[in-house]
């Protein structure tokens, strides 16, 4: 009975961290990618201040509804790659800077911006082109509840199948 009793509760903790990579996957994939991630790369591709005006504004407006203009997304030591409200700063900047430019800007003086803003919202990576975000800012701030419920559904899990397996 107790041998049975242990194997379901390592089901159970098997199920949490289904749910755990699902709910991440969906919040980073679905949630943070179409509202804002998205959204960033469309303002680095735009061909018009105007569009890459307004692209800017619906990701601005997005990190300020969910909260997502400071603090760090590490949850041991902070590091600048996940320094939240620098990244803010830079792209709410960088909008400002175009909401500063006058509607007869010459086209290079245009130019150069678009390139500039590129630049400051897009990074280089070995695998192409990416939207320059601070890591795990999709379940920002909420980073120490999915790393206890990952890790600590995993150990569960693993020590209950353990136990589980030394009695059979």
């Amino acid at each position: 009975m107790y041998g049975k009793t242990q194997l379901t509760l390592a089901v159970i903790f098997a199920v949490l961290i289904i749910a755990w990579g699902g709910t991440r996957l969906y919040l980073e994939k679905v949630e943070f990618n179409v509202e804002c991630g998205d959204v960033l790369k469309r303002a680095a591709d735009a061909n018009t201040i105007q569009l890459a005006k307004k692209e800017l504004k619906a990701a601005l407006d997005y990190m300020e509804r969910e909260e997502l203009t400071s603090g760090y997304t590490s949850i041991m030591y902070n590091s600048p790659s996940e320094d939240v409200g620098f990244w803010y700063t830079n792209v709410k900047t960088s909008y400002e800077e175009l909401l500063s430019l006058p509607n007869d800007v010459a086209p290079l003086e245009r130019s150069n911006m678009l390139m500039k803003l590129r630049e400051t919202l897009l990074d280089n990576t070995d695998s192409g082109t990416t939207v320059t975000v601070p890591k795990g800012i999709s379940v920002f701030p909420h980073n120490t509840l999915f790393a206890c419920w990952g890790w600590g559904s995993f150990l569960l899990c693993g020590i209950f199948l353990w136990r589980w397996y030394k009695e059979n």
